[in-house]
């Protein structure tokens, strides 16, 4: 048996399969340096982590809300299945560009409702200024910039989804005493507009889900984050969306996929991704039926590869790709040791996998475009807090970059004793990775690459012993959460404990 992530039988319901992995379960990490240390999967976690968080999550209306969303892209992505075809691009009809823009601002300058037009108009401000750039990091293309609010022209619910999560920054950015009022309205709004033309095949249905659940990742508490990626991974598993679609339905794919994998970091070993890996890159149309596992990868890797040349975001959107596809592996090899799953994942098989992973990551580091290298670098010294510093020009380098290093420390974490490592004996060592993973923050500090860094440096700053870069990551987390509204001082109380310090040495409450 191998390690590949076979796709259930689309027959099943999509929701049953979502709930069909383990969870809950305790898990001693027998094989690495914690051992015997009992580990909890992401539902077990304390509810201290809602402390840090507003009350949006446990408002009764907004859970509501998100289960009335959530049943409702299930039942969707059940009804397309039978029905997957390639789901077109929005089409808009340029003969009626007036009746267009009427419909949008009809919506915006309504003055029913608790929000009021200037309001409406105020974060629309917001989504163009502060949202659509972060969500845009992997795509220079800025479909969500761009495109999405000309899609919002003929459909209210894209149009306040994107008014959704713009207020849900500005409460967010505004910290606990701002009231979670504006951006339930909107939300709520959203819902209903997308309920009576629910179709996956249709790009705003898609595009809204994306826009919702990232809201909701906004606002809940981590553990439950798997719940709300569930339904948004149904719909895109159901209408043939994936990485590999193009235009504005790949840029929601990948925005999907960067949640999918924060969320398997989190699980920390328990669970892979939400969304299978196989879903991730659909190539049928090139793929023989008769290839074998390996050789469909490097068909794969060779796509990547290929388009990454000429669209430097496909290599950043690889590096994601290859980030999910460790923690599935070590999923895998997680459930087979400590709860007997029987997955295949042998001694034989995960040492088989762990060396394809591991070439894979670096012939990403040897064959990045030139758009992905560092414009300037600077080696550890007392200046720059003993860390090195890469600055990238473009964004999704950044990220990419970022997320290459926390790959190689779980890969590394995790090495079989005969693992077949012939790259040079820095690339090898897990502390010199994490020390890339920091100073990529510190030298780079574009807001859309901030939530994107949370998990990483979490992965990262485990690793280090001294007080002073203790308090280095931390400052850098408190600072993403006080910029983006983005949760991230939730982590600086894993690293206090991981580290063995009293809860709340590096202040997680503070502004």
């Amino acid at each position: 048996m191998t390690l590949a992530d076979v796709s259930p039988d689309l027959s099943r319901s999509t929701e049953t399969r979502l709930y069909e992995r383990p969870l809950g379960h305790e898990i001693s990490h027998r094989n690495s340096d914690n051992a015997g240390v009992p580990y909890f999967s992401p539902d077990v976690i304390s509810n201290d982590h809602f402390s840090i968080f507003d009350e949006y999550a446990t408002n009764p209306r907004f859970q509501e809300l998100q289960t009335e969303l959530r049943s409702l892209l299930f039942t969707e992505a059940r009804s397309a299945c039978a029905t997957r075809d390639q789901t077109p691009e929005p089409q808009g009809d340029s003969s009626k560009p007036f009746q267009r823009h009427a419909l949008i601002a009809e919506h915006l300058l309504k003055n029913e409702g608790p929000i009021l037009p200037a309001k409406k108009v105020h974060y629309l401000k917001i989504w163009i200024r502060e949202c659509a750039p972060w969500l845009d990091m992997f795509d220079q293309a800025r479909n969500f910039g761009l495109r999405v609010p000309v899609l919002a022209q003929t459909s209210p619910a894209v149009l306040y989804a994107l008014l959704a999560l713009s207020a849900r920054q500005v409460e967010r950015q505004g910290g606990k005493e701002m009231a979670s009022r504006d951006s339930l309205e909107l939300y709520s709004e959203a819902i209903s507009f997308l309920t009576p033309s629910l179709n996956a095949n249709q790009p705003d249905v898609l595009v809204t889900a994306c826009i919702l659940c990232v809201l909701e990742m906004m606002s809940v508490s981590p553990r439950d984050w798997r719940r709300h990626l569930q339904g948004c991974a149904a719909l895109l598993e159901a209408s043939g969306v994936n990485g590999f679609s193009g235009g504005l339905l790949q840029a929601v794919f990948w925005c999907y996929a960067r949640m999918d994998l924060c969320a398997a970091i989190i699980a920390d070993g328990a669970e892979g991704t939400v969304l299978p890996i196989k879903r991730w890159v659909l190539l049928d149309a090139i793929l023989p039926t008769t290839q074998n596992d390996s050789e469909e990868q490097n068909v794969i890797s060779r796509t990547f590869l290929e388009l990454g040349q000429t669209s430097p975001d496909m290599h950043a959107n690889y590096a994601v790709y290859l980030c999910a596809k460790v923690c599935n592996v070590v999923a895998q090899r997680v459930q087979f040791l400590e709860l007997g799953v029987a997955n295949g994942c042998t001694n034989e098989a995960f040492e088989q996998a762990w060396n394809g992973l591991w070439t894979e990551l670096q012939q990403w580091l040897e064959r990045r475009p030139p758009e992905m290298l560092p414009v300037k670098t600077v080696a550890c010294s007392p200046e720059n807090n003993q860390f090195p510093s890469a600055l990238f020009a473009h964004w999704s380098a950044i990220s990419g970059n970022q997320l290459y290093h926390t790959a190689c420390i779980l890969m590394l974490e995790t090495k079989p004793d005969q693992a077949d490592l012939s790259e040079m004996q820095t690339i090898q060592s897990p502390l010199w990775h994490a020390r890339q993973v920091v100073g990529i923050s510190l030298a780079n500090p574009h807001q859309g690459c901030l939530n994107n860094a949370i998990q990483p440096l979490y992965i990262a700053g485990k690793l280090f012993s001294h007080y002073e870069e203790h308090k280095l990551v931390c400052d850098i987390l408190h600072r993403i959460e006080a910029k983006s509204g983005w949760g991230s001082r939730w982590r600086i109380k894993d690293l206090e404990i991981a580290w063995g310090y009293p809860r709340g040495t590096f202040g997680q409450h503070q502004r």
